[in-house]
């Protein structure tokens, strides 16, 4: 990963967090570009100021403090400025013999998406052939993952979900799989709470941002990589 040129105070990441509910979409990109101007990296833009953003307004509205509706256009602003920024920064591309592959999605029946957005682009910078799934049914999630042997399989867990449900889950994941080596992540708020959530889930493991979760990832899929050739 690029390391960071120019750093983000904490005045700056708690003033940009509150700043989707009132700013459009134009608005939020002008600070960014501000931000990326003076050498800050896009993978801090995402983890330090969009991530902390998105859970700001879960937040609020958890407290009450703002509705539905605000809520919504808020995370749409930063998914509209998290394009755009992609679609403007080069993709950080490395020389393998196969491609890495990763699907990314909310864990079913949680409506959160954002961070499951945010995690793919990181990873499709990294170099990684990476999807995401907005709000998927189980039966869709297992389909895909049946049809398609993905190397890897981010799951983002926002609300409470009991440990066992998770398991459960998980190993119907890797009963289906085309790709009976499979490796699964879990993250979101309900892990940065409890960071044991992973290991009673089955999970192989967790990270606590996105490019943290890259760099297990390339850890974990070139280990299976190299035990499989030695086999």
């Amino acid at each position: 990963m690029t390391e960071p040129v120019s750093t983000l105070s904490a005045e700056e990441i708690a003033r940009f967090a509150a700043q989707p509910l009132h700013l459009e979409a134009s608005e939020l990109l002008d600070a960014i570009e501000q931000f990326l101007s003076r050498g800050v990296a896009v993978e801090q833009i995402y983890v330090e100021l969009l991530a902390p953003s998105a859970r700001k307004l879960g937040e609020l509205w958890e407290a009450d403090e703002c509705d539905f509706v605000d809520v919504t256009m808020g995370l749409w602003r930063l998914q509209e400025v998290m394009r755009i920024i992609a679609m403007r920064s080069p993709v950080i591309l490395h020389a393998v013999t196969a491609p890495r592959t990763a699907l990314f999605a909310p864990v079913p029946g949680d409506q959160h998406s954002f961070g499951a957005l945010m995690i793919d682009e990181v990873f499709t910078r990294a170099g990684w052939e990476s999807e995401v799934v907005f709000e998927p049914k189980r039966p869709k999630l297992l389909e895909i993952l049946a049809r398609r042997g993905f190397d890897l399989l981010g799951l983002t867990v926002t609300n409470d979900c009991p440990s066992g449900d998770l398991a459960e889950l998980i190993s119907a994941i890797r009963s289906v799989s085309r790709n009976p080596e499979i490796r699964v992540l879990i993250g979101g708020r309900a892990i940065n709470i409890d960071p044991t959530l992973h290991v009673a889930a089955g999970a192989d493991g967790t990270a606590s941002d996105a490019v943290s979760a890259v760099v297990l990832a390339e850890q974990l899929v070139a280990e299976t990589r190299s035990a499989l050739c030695q086999n």
